[in-house]
């Protein structure tokens, strides 16, 4: 059955049979049964209304951290990043960013602006929903310790106005309302703290030395366990340069998979797998995934 009819009626675009390859950071994976790029949150929303209620959603961002398996995602993956783009200065020390809008941009435009302290953000690969939805991290700073509010938009097309409190947020976890998406978030900036443009050079430079950024990749497969490095103990492991099918673990960074030639996602899964399982056996530490895995496996 297909997962979106082909008469719904939308402003955007709905490709059907889309390969999730095209749309990940590793350039693996299966396809969507249906791909939809609303033009609007007005025809995203219109769209979510109409949609049966037994179709199952994927919000996708730019697939900066996640693996689809190689059988593909059933339902509808729902693209929304390209309408999600605003970034405004609300006042002296609050920031409107869309779910759309890179980490990269909203670091660099928080600088510009005299805010602090936002420089980390330029250390998060993916974009502000994304980083929401994972509380992303990077050079000592969290997404979620700057967020004033969210606005969401739940399955029925409904958008709500959210604050922190609704939400349970951890290191690289957040559980809030369910069936609901982010569109996008007010940040709350220190006005004692000022930023540093060399300062996120500093960290985007140490992110083109030590990171293999030429290559497709998620960024890091694993979280840092508690006080260590899951890079350090999969180097330890002896992992570095370990291939699977098309997948390696980075010669530069261990806690990268690199999709070296042609891998398939279930190269890369299996490759994750016995990356954790090894770090276990060699160390009895047990590593967590920061990169996320869904969809069916291929039959």
């Amino acid at each position: 059955m297909m997962a979106v009819a082909r008469d719904i009626n939308v402003q955007g675009e709905i490709r059907y049979n889309e390969p999730m390859s095209r749309h990940t950071s590793w350039r693996a994976g299966g396809a969507a049964e249906a791909f939809f790029i609303p033009a609007s949150i007005d025809d995203l929303a219109a769209f979510l209304s109409e949609l049966d209620q037994d179709t199952p959603i994927f919000w996708h961002g730019v697939g900066s951290n996640l693996l689809v398996r190689d059988g593909g995602i059933p339902g509808v993956v729902i693209s929304a990043s390209r309408i999600l783009r605003d970034l405004d200065r609300v006042d002296h020390y609050l920031v409107r960013a869309g779910a759309g809008v890179p980490c990269t941009q909203l670091a660099r435009q928080c600088v510009r602006w005299d805010f602090g302290p936002s420089e980390f953000f330029a250390g998060i690969p993916g974009t502000v929903g994304g980083a929401l939805a994972m509380n992303a991290g990077a050079h000592g700073g969290e997404t979620w310790e700057r967020v004033a509010g969210v606005r969401t938009i739940d399955r029925d097309g409904e958008i709500h106005e959210r604050v922190p409190g609704e939400y349970t947020v951890g290191y690289r976890s957040v559980t809030g309302p369910a069936n609901e998406w982010f569109l996008e978030a007010v940040f709350r900036f220190d006005p004692d703290v000022k930023p540093s443009m060399d300062t996120m050079k500093d960290m985007l430079d140490r992110r083109k030395r030590t990171q293999p950024l030429g290559l497709p990749s998620c960024g890091s497969v694993f979280r840092n366990p508690p006080s260590d490095y899951s890079a350090r103990l999969i180097e330890a492991a002896g992992l570095k340069g370990y291939r699977i099918g098309g997948a390696e673990v980075s010669d530069k960074h261990a806690n990268f998979i690199i999709n070296r030639d042609a891998a398939t996602a279930t190269d890369i899964e299996e490759l994750i797998e016995h990356v954790r399982q090894t770090v276990l056996d060699e160390h009895g530490v047990s590593l967590k995934h920061e990169v996320r895995i869904v969809g069916d496996l291929k039959q």
